[in-house]
């Protein structure tokens, strides 16, 4: 699973899963073109990358991920930096917790735009490349509560499970051009969304988690990973959870 001469565009990499995503793929010998709205922390993400890679190379794009334009400028960044886009992460996501009946709409139309419409238009732009390539990997970080809904959450399970969808058509739509689309569906994972939670909520999670502990950011890089990687050449379309065993079918 090793990436040396291919190039990966990670949305939402400043922290978290998408730091975690970015540190993976560096380790594995990818260049990478970083997306998020905060440069100091991307500037963090890319001195992690660099202690894992020292002679990686890196590039920041500082944008907004709702506008369809940022995908766009962080495309044409990777190609002109490193000559073609292998893999794209849509890993740009946020919760706005809160029952239906008290939810605003601006936060409703906010979880729309990040935590779907950004992942469409970076598949759009990122499929073109790929498309003339023969070939390439878009991975969506969706969430468990897109296939078993939560309390509390509904918008952003929707906007979640929309994702899914969204992994399935296009697998369709690109897989004849050797583009594979897959999603990864983590459960409860320590990152700063979780820390906020209430303490009992975090316990709850806790009790019924089989591996006996929250995730780790590593524990979701690793799948995406392999997502990527020429040992799932023959994945598309598929959405791997990654809960610790929170959820069985």
């Amino acid at each position: 699973m090793e990436f040396s001469g291919r190039s990966a565009l990670i949305t939402g990499a400043s922290r978290g899963i998408g730091r975690a995503i970015a540190v993976e793929f560096s380790s594995a010998g990818a260049e990478l073109a970083l997306l998020g709205r905060d440069r100091a922390a991307l500037e963090e993400t890319r001195a992690a990358c660099l202690e894992v890679h020292p002679t990686g190379k890196i590039e920041i794009v500082v944008a907004d991920v709702t506008q369809p334009d940022a995908s766009a400028k962080a495309v044409e960044t990777a190609l002109e930096r490193f000559g073609r886009l292998d893999f794209a992460i849509a890993n740009a996501g946020q919760a706005v917790d809160g029952l239906i009946l008290r939810l605003r709409h601006a936060d409703v139309d906010r979880l729309i735009d990040v935590n779907l419409k950004s992942a469409m238009y970076l598949a759009e732009v990122a499929a073109k490349p790929m498309l003339r390539q023969r070939g390439g990997s878009i991975v969506f970080v969706s969430s468990i509560v897109a296939l078993v809904g939560n309390a509390g959450q509904s918008i952003y399970a929707a906007t979640k499970a929309g994702l899914l969808g969204l992994t399935k058509s296009l697998a369709k739509e690109l897989g004849s051009r050797g583009v594979r689309v897959n999603a990864v569906a983590p459960g409860y994972i320590e990152t700063a969304m979780t820390t906020a939670m209430p303490e009992a909520a975090k316990a709850q999670y806790l009790n019924t988690i089989p591996l006996g502990r929250p995730g780790r950011p590593q524990d979701v890089s690793g799948v995406v990973r392999f997502l990527c990687s020429d040992a799932a050449a023959y994945v598309t379309g598929q959405t791997l959870v990654v809960d610790g065993g929170l959820v069985t079918y």
